[in-house]
This record gives structure tokens, C-alpha cells and sequence, in this order.
């Protein structure tokens, strides 16, 4: 599964929070629009009707045909779509309402058949305000169309809301510069960690950016402590092992030469070759302690494969050579020490015959012709080689070749075999530097 990024959860948050500011935004301006066009559209109402008024209270302008048609194109040049009106109307007793006088735009029959004043809705499509005239009975209604005020405030809404969504997109952006300088520090421990050594005593991350990530430094220094002392500890404890092996192996050796001395003809070939078998173990055991110390560099040297196979004793296994194998860059006593376990593991597992091959100087093939291994226990070698077993589910044998072959800079790889079991032992001529080797140069 793949890790979401704190950069990308912050987007995600922030562009979430940006919709819900403009949805939340948008519906706040179109509740206040509403209100705020409503009173803004009745105010011009009540303008214009005070102006009518003052146009309309001459009873000549309600008679003359001349003046009301005068009057009647000035007030539909206010609104050429139709939508403002006017009307006078009178009522007068019990009769029924008489319009005097009214716009183009306004209906032949009275807004209401009842003298009102003071804003109303008429028919569902007007918007009416209703003033005495002057005259007893008369009321002048200056009338505004609904469509007009929904197309004001939908405008008004609109634009606001634009405006609203673009300061929350700019935010946005500033948001998310602002989210990427302020990661920058993790980004800047992350390579810090890459250059850390924690096998450097010296080695410390020092004060943090910003102070939550102080926390994240002491953690690493303490764990750095840690793993020195831990090193240390096998250090001291290798040294004594090797001294505390080498010394029976010394005496093997001793009392060997003095058994090769005193021995019967007969017994001499024998015990020749346990002294030499004796010796390679002694190399090995030295070779062995040397890849578990840390800090002491390999010894690389070209290496005859031939050579070194003949010296490694193997019962019950035929060894074959391919001809023109190339020598081998590598330190000669890990190479034996892995060989040897590779070897052995062969025999173990029915193997009698193995075929060693040099594809380059970087590279060591061995082929044997035992039963192998099922397709399902070759994926979980494979797996464990690649870091995600513990090195115990693969056995002794090649965990110390894997141990031999990253010492080295490379790793054992498990190729497809028709038929046995195929080891590659990768030795590259460089070794990758380590962090703290990078510092140093």
C-alpha cells in the first residue's frame, strides 16, 4: 500500500477546506444579497415614487394626453425591458378602482382593487409601493418585476462568489507554499540521516530546525549511543573469541608437528593434510571474526579459483572447475569461509557433483546436481536473502556466503535452475561508500 505524503495530505486537506470556505462563503453572500437587494430595490421604489409624485401631482399631467405621453416615455426610458411601472389610480367610494393614468408597462386594470399604501406583492410578478398622491382617493403605485430583482441578486451573488473563490484559491496557493517551506526541515534531516554514521562516537544531529522535530534528534542520538555501545560490546567480545580460538588451533598446530615428526611413514600423508585442514580452519575462524568486526577493511587480492578450491576439502563431492575461469578480486579467507558452507550445504542436500564457474572477476556461480528445492521454499530463500525474513530461515550456510558476499559490496543471488540449485556470489571491485566514508572525502 502506498504511503500518502504529509505534503499531499496537507493538499488534499487544504483543497477540501477551500471548497467548504467557498460553498460556506457563497451561501453567506446569498443570504446577505438576498436582504441587502430587497432593501436596496424598495429604497429606489420609494425614490421613484416621490419623484412621480411630484411629476403627478399637476392635474394637467393626468388630462393631457400631451404631457401623459411625455410622462410616459421619460418613465419607460427608466427600464426598457419592461420591467418598472407605474400607475395612478382612484377610489372613489364604494365604486370600483379607476386607473388615471399608467406606464406602458404597467397592467390596465389597479394593482389592488383596494386603496393600500406601503410595499406589497401583486399578481406574483410585482413588486409594488403604494403613496397617497395628493388628491383624496388617488394612490400612486411605482411597481418593480420580480424577475428584476432575482436577476440583481443572483449578479451580485455571483460576483461575490467569484470573488470569494479566488481569494480562497490564492490562499490556497499561499497554503501550500507555505506547507512546502515548512516541510523543507524534515527533507533536510531526512539527507542528514543519510550522512549519519551511528557507528561515529562523534556522531551527533545536534540542535533541530524547528522544535518539534528536537524530539526526533535526542531519539536518534540516544539510539546512536546505543548502537556505539552495542558495537563496542561485540568488538571486545570478538577480540577475546578469536583469541580464545586461535589458541587451541595453535595447539593443534604444535602438536601436529611433533605427531608428523614421531608418526609412522604410513600415517605421515594423513596427518599432513589434517595439519593443512587444521591451518585452513585456523585462516577461516580468523576470517570469520574479521567479517563480524567492524571497521578492520578487507584484504582483496586477485584470486585463483582453481587454487583455492583444490585447498578446500569436500567428502562425498565431486568439484569441477570451468576452464578459463577468470580470477576473482576478493579477500581469499572470507571467499573459503563461504565457499566451504556453500560446499557443505551442496553435500547435505544430496549434491555429488558441483560445477564453479567465473562469469567475471565480479562473479561466482556454483552449480550443483542435487534434488533442489521446491518452487515455493526457492521464492522464501529468495525473499530472505532480499531482507524480509529474519537470516535464520535460510540457514548457516548461506546467510554466512550473503554475510561474505555484502562485505564484499555485493549479495548471493538465487537464479532459476532447470535442474539442482545455483548460488551467484556477486563481488564487485568497488565497494559502495557509506555515508560516513561520503563525509570524509
Amino acid at each position: 500500500m502506498k504511503t500518502l505524503s504529509i505534503r499531499s495530505a496537507f493538499s488534499r486537506m487544504l483543497g477540501l477546506h477551500a471548497l467548504l470556505v467557498s460553498v460556506t462563503v457563497g451561501l453567506a453572500v446569498w443570504l446577505a444579497v438576498q436582504g441587502e437587494v430587497h432593501e436596496l430595490l424598495d429604497d429606489s421604489l420609494q425614490s421613484s415614487s416621490r419623484v412621480l409624485a411630484v411629476l403627478l401631482a399637476d392635474e394637467r399631467t393626468l388630462t393631457d394626453p400631451t404631457l401623459q405621453m411625455r410622462l410616459d416615455k421619460a418613465t419607460d426610458g427608466i427600464d426598457e425591458s419592461g420591467r418598472f411601472a407605474w400607475q395612478v389610480v382612484e377610489y372613489a367610494g364604494a365604486g370600483p378602482a379607476k386607473v388615471l393614468a399608467h406606464s406602458s408597462a404597467a397592467p390596465h386594470e389597479a394593482y389592488r382593487a383596494t386603496s393600500t399604501a406601503g410595499f406589497f406583492d401583486a399578481a406574483g410578478q410585482w413588486r409594488v409601493y403604494a403613496s397617497p398622491l395628493g388628491h383624496e382617493g388617488r394612490v400612486l403605485y411605482v411597481a418593480q418585476t420580480h424577475a428584476e430583482r432575482t436577476e440583481a441578486q443572483t449578479e451580485i451573488a455571483l460576483n461575490t462568489g467569484l470573488a470569494a473563490v479566488a481569494m480562497v484559491l490564492l490562499a490556497l496557493v499561499w497554503l501550500r507554499i507555505v506547507v512546502r517551506r515548512e516541510l523543507q526541515p524534515l527533507q533536510r534531516l531526512s539527507a542528514r540521516l543519510a550522512q549519519h554514521d551511528p557507528l561515529d562516537a562523534k556522531a551527533t544531529l545536534g540542535a533541530a530546525e524547528r522544535e518539534e522535530l528536537q524530539p526526533v534528534h535526542d531519539a536518534v542520538d540516544e539510539l546512536t549511543a546505543r548502537l556505539a555501545r552495542r558495537v563496542a560490546q561485540e568488538r571486545a567480545f570478538a577480540a577475546h573469541a578469536a583469541h580464545a580460538l586461535r589458541t587451541p588451533l595453535a595447539g593443534m598446530d604444535a602438536q601436529l608437528a611433533v605427531a608428523l615428526k614421531t608418526s609412522p611413514p604410513d600415517l605421515t600423508e594423513r596427518l599432513q593434510q589434517v595439519r593443512q585442514a587444521a591451518g585452513r580452519l585456523s585462516h577461516v575462524v580468523t576470517a570469520i571474526l574479521t567479517l563480524f568486526r567492524s571497521g578492520v577493511g578487507l584484504k582483496r587480492q586477485s584470486v585463483n579459483l582453481k587454487e583455492l578450491m583444490r585447498r578446500i576439502p569436500v567428502d562425498g563431492l565431486s568439484v569441477r572447475v570451468a576452464e578459463g575461469a577468470l580470477l576473482v578480486n576478493a579477500d581469499p579467507d572470507l571467499l573459503a569461509a563461504a565457499l566451504i558452507n556453500l560446499l557443505d550445504n551442496a553435500v547435505r542436500h544430496g549434491a555429488t557433483e558441483l560445477h564453479v564457474e567465473t562469469p567475471s572477476e565480479q562473479l561466482v556461480r556454483l552449480s550443483d546436481n542435487g534434488p533442489g528445492v521446491d518452487a515455493l521454499r526457492w521464492q522464501d530463500l529468495r525473499l530472505a536473502l532480499a531482507g524480509g525474513t529474519p537470516a535464520t530461515d535460510i540457514g548457516l550456510g548461506l546467510a554466512l556466503a550473503d554475510l561474505v558476499a555484502k562485505a564484499h559490496g555485493g549479495r548471493v543471488e538465487l537464479p532459476v535452475a532447470n535442474r539442482g540449485f545455483v548460488v551467484e556470489l556477486s563481488l564487485p571491485l568497488e565497494l559502495p561508500k557509506t555515508p560516513h566514508q561520503d563525509m570524509k572525502s
